[in-house]
């Protein structure tokens, strides 16, 4: 059998069965993301380097250096066994000479690694290594999509250089990625890729995390300083513009005022947190409403809440839904991207239309006063979590970067000493 038959052969059925393909050479996988805040692209990136085979896919993570008030994943992903590489070029702000140095270092760096397959994350590392992997000439090009990096709350030129940048890198994509249908569908509509390159896969949590926790409701509560009896709505993500903490405030005004023991918490840090402080104190719910800041024990203070709440503005699929929904917290959230994927109306939660505070807050009153229906519909949200598993989305992603490698597996790849034009991803078998 010839080695790009032999190839193809092995990597058809690394797609189908992993274990069944141990004689077929690994894939080299780059990830690149532009910051490893604590955040969900960037924790869906993490353990899609610390879970995946690394016999059959070693991967390696790049990313800037940019941390933020947020916190920082490096020294977990580290402790993770995650291969880390910091980028000090690759900066979230608009540069173009960062940008243009950028893209130089990151064609080094993959004709440096002779990756497989380059991995983007976020709009802005999408955009610059989608471009260098393309001039590097890697055979496989994925981006994921976890929230486009246009919204209908930029400036319109913004807006629309988004788009068309994307739509450029479209081009250069094996395949796009979309963690909730309604991504897919925007893209398309602007015109970005065509369908056949879409794949939805989920972003994955560690389900067992959040559903499997020790800590009792009522230690959580003692450990937040919560009254035992009172109906707590929770909320975790940045403290940012994009999720909105001054409208999830706003919602939680009437909900307070109909509800004399309901209590607000608010998990995570950010930007926003000095103003909704004021925002507080103003309206007189200092002690109805609790910032904890950034924390490691998400799991465990879930086990404080009643239900989930979220207000933001734009999103992809915000990984807190699963992570709420094996906790078996009913959810009340906007009407963003992916949330119709997660939360079915009725069924295990609510949405409501962004900026809507006063849809939210009859959602969660109806919710304080109906403690049993609250209770069934997080039933429900647990009930359905496991195809939001990381195991499953990595299986997921195993499976089509063995798809895309079998279907480009003779591309042409430039190397310092000239052109190789092996088969890009040959069988151990094969000859070199």
């Amino acid at each position: 059998m010839s080695s790009v038959a032999h190839s193809a052969a092995g990597y058809a059925s690394l797609a189908s069965d992993p274990v069944a393909a141990r004689d077929t050479e690994p894939l080299r996988v780059l990830h690149v993301i532009t910051r490893m805040i604590v955040g969900g692209a960037q924790e869906n990136t993490m353990l899609s380097c610390a879970l995946i085979d690394p016999d059959l896919f070693p991967s390696t993570l790049l990313t800037g250096p940019e941390t933020g008030v947020e916190g920082e994943l490096h020294a977990e992903s580290l402790a993770r066994g995650v291969s880390l590489i910091v980028e000090p070029s690759l900066v979230r702000r608009l540069s173009p000479w960062h940008d243009l140095v950028a893209i130089a270092r990151l064609w080094r760096a993959m004709r440096a690694g002779r990756y497989d397959v380059v991995h983007t994350h976020s709009s802005k590392a999408g955009i610059l290594g989608r471009i260098a992997a393309s001039l590097a000439g890697v055979p496989v090009i994925v981006h994921t999509v976890h929230g486009w990096g246009f919204n209908d709350h930029q400036p319109w030129h913004l807006y629309w250089l988004y788009v068309f940048l994307e739509r450029v890198c479209a081009r250069f994509s094996s395949a796009i990625v979309v963690v909730g249908a309604p991504n897919r569908e925007k893209g398309l509509a602007l015109g970005i890729g065509r369908r056949d390159q879409y794949r939805l896969i989920r972003s994955g949590i560690e389900v067992q995390s959040f559903r499997d926790v020790a800590v009792s409701r009522d230690g959580a509560r003692r450990k937040l300083g919560l009254p035992l009896e009172s109906f707590v709505i929770g909320s975790v993500g940045r403290l940012e513009e994009q999720k909105a903490p001054l409208d999830l405030l706003a919602a939680f005004v009437p909900v307070a005022a109909r509800h004399p023991e309901a209590r607000l918490v608010y998990v995570g840090d950010g930007p926003k947190r000095g103003e909704l402080e004021a925002a507080i104190v103003r309206a007189g719910l200092a002690d109805r409403v609790h910032l904890t800041g950034l924390r490691r024990d998400v799991p465990e203070l879930m086990r404080a809440f009643d239900a989930f709440a979220l207000a933001s503005l734009w999103e992809g699929l915000p990984r807190v839904f699963p992570q709420a929904m094996a906790a078996g917290l009913p959810i009340v959230a906007t009407r963003v991207d992916g949330a119709p994927d997660a939360i079915t109306p009725g069924e295990n939660g609510w949405l409501v239309d962004v900026g809507d505070t006063a849809a939210m807050a009859e959602r969660l009153c109806a919710l304080a006063a109906d403690p049993a229906a609250a209770r069934r519909m997080g039933a429900a949200g647990r009930a359905r979590v496991e195809e939001f598993s990381a195991p499953r989305m990595v299986q997921s992603l195993a499976e089509l970067y063995a798809k895309l490698a079998a279907e480009g597996r003779t591309r042409e790849i430039r190397h310092p000493g000239g052109v190789d034009r092996r088969p890009a991803l040959r069988a151990r078998s094969g000859r070199p």
